[in-house]
């Protein structure tokens, strides 16, 4: 079967739905029901498919039956974390309990419908789900654009930045290294410059969002 796409692939800023239901006309409604707010939406029959079929890169997320063939809708959320696919999930399911609403959420998921469901309800979840994946976006693009500058760096440079953040004066770092402390003014100066930080507190900021440990 061949996932139906309701605008061009190409526009990446657009979000997209993915829609995961062995319900046929189920599926068919709820990507009609999106598309007629704006969505672009794709639809698969089983996970099988969805694994298979190229994922773009545009803020995305997953509306996933819990009772697939083959495979539970829970069992596929933890495949997804397993494999590093960072979709935000929004499960449906006619059989829900609380036992099994308390794992998804825990798990990560957005929201949890049980069918029927009003359709409000399916896009305020959706809404969500997206906005959780733009933000995620948004976080991941600075944190590669910190670790592209902190790249930049020489190798003592990075050690006394390292040394800086973890809160030793420039005469400790100097006494640590073995130079003067002239020369780590110099360090940690051109740290801060190729880092674009603003102030030290910045750097420390940055130091903290590329999860830096103290070097030695």
């Amino acid at each position: 079967m061949t996932p139906t796409y309701s605008t061009c692939q190409a526009i990446n800023d657009e979000p997209l739905v993915y829609i995961v239901d062995d319900d046929q006309p189920l599926r068919e409604a709820l990507g009609g029901l999106l598309r007629s707010i704006g969505l672009q939406v794709a639809l698969f029959g089983s996970v099988t498919e969805f694994m298979q079929h190229p994922r773009p890169d545009q803020p995305s997320c997953l509306v996933l039956d819990v009772r697939l063939r083959g495979i539970s809708g829970l069992d596929f959320q933890q495949q997804l974390a397993t494999t590093n696919i960072n979709l935000p999930i929004v499960f449906m399911t006619g059989y829900g309990d609380i036992a099994m609403t308390v794992k998804a959420m825990k798990a990560g998921a957005v929201d949890f419908l049980s069918k029927p469901f009003r359709e409000q309800d399916l896009i305020d979840a959706v809404s969500a789900a997206l906005q959780r994946d733009r933000l995620r976006r948004e976080s991941d693009l600075s944190r590669r654009a910190l670790q592209d500058c902190y790249a930049t760096l020489t190798a003592r440079e990075q050690q006394v930045m390292g040394l800086a953040v973890s809160g030793l004066m420039n005469k400790q770092i100097a006494g640590e290294i073995g130079l003067s402390e002239i020369t780590v003014k110099i360090h940690r100066g051109q740290a801060m410059r190729k880092m674009c930080a603003r102030s030290f507190a910045d750097l420390v900021r940055m130091a903290q969002a590329l999860d830096m440990h103290r070097a030695g």
